[in-house]
């Protein structure tokens, strides 16, 4: 028997233009991950109660108070947001488009999840992930099957 290092792939490797894309692409979305799920949550809490403090957001992200404080100040420094002493955190014009975004984002992969069957525990674990690094072609291609009618599709193909 072959050690797997010498057993080739039937497929080989692609475009090296192309594959550094693919991981330039990737390196980005990470970076933006932090931003998109702080000024999300953000959104979100002042939607909900009119005001998102420190606590309420290390308690939801279930990290620290002093993390949430160090990633609070590189928001600010960006200008997504705002720190008001004694009233909390708020966002900027900039950080309400991207907590608009990144909802939107999510809300289409969580539909797609749920169109494909997708237990609703592992749709709101799976959306938290994917939501950052879906493509724009993709996610339009996840909207254009959720519009088109995935979830009755299969549907049927389930109680065939």
């Amino acid at each position: 028997m072959k050690s797997p290092r010498t057993v080739k792939s039937s497929q080989s490797l692609p475009d090296p233009t192309a594959q550094s894309e693919s991981f330039r692409a990737n390196r980005e979305a990470r970076r933006k991950v932090l931003v998109e799920d702080y000024v999300e949550l953000i959104s979100d809490l002042l939607e909900e109660s009119q005001e998102a403090r420190q606590v309420d957001i290390a308690a939801r992200l279930g990290v620290s108070q002093p993390t949430v404080a160090k990633m609070l100040a590189r928001l600010v420094a960006d200008g997504f947001v705002v720190q008001k002493p004694y009233r909390g955190v708020f966002l900027t014009e900039a950080g309400q488009k991207v907590a608009e975004e990144a909802r939107a984002r999510h809300r289409i992969v969580e539909a797609f999840l749920r169109a494909l069957g997708v237990s609703e525990e592992s749709v709101l674990v799976d959306a938290e992930g994917i939501e950052h690094y879906v493509g724009d072609e993709t996610l339009a291609a996840f909207k254009r099957a959720i519009d088109g009618g995935l979830h009755d599709f299969i549907n049927r193909l389930v109680t065939r």
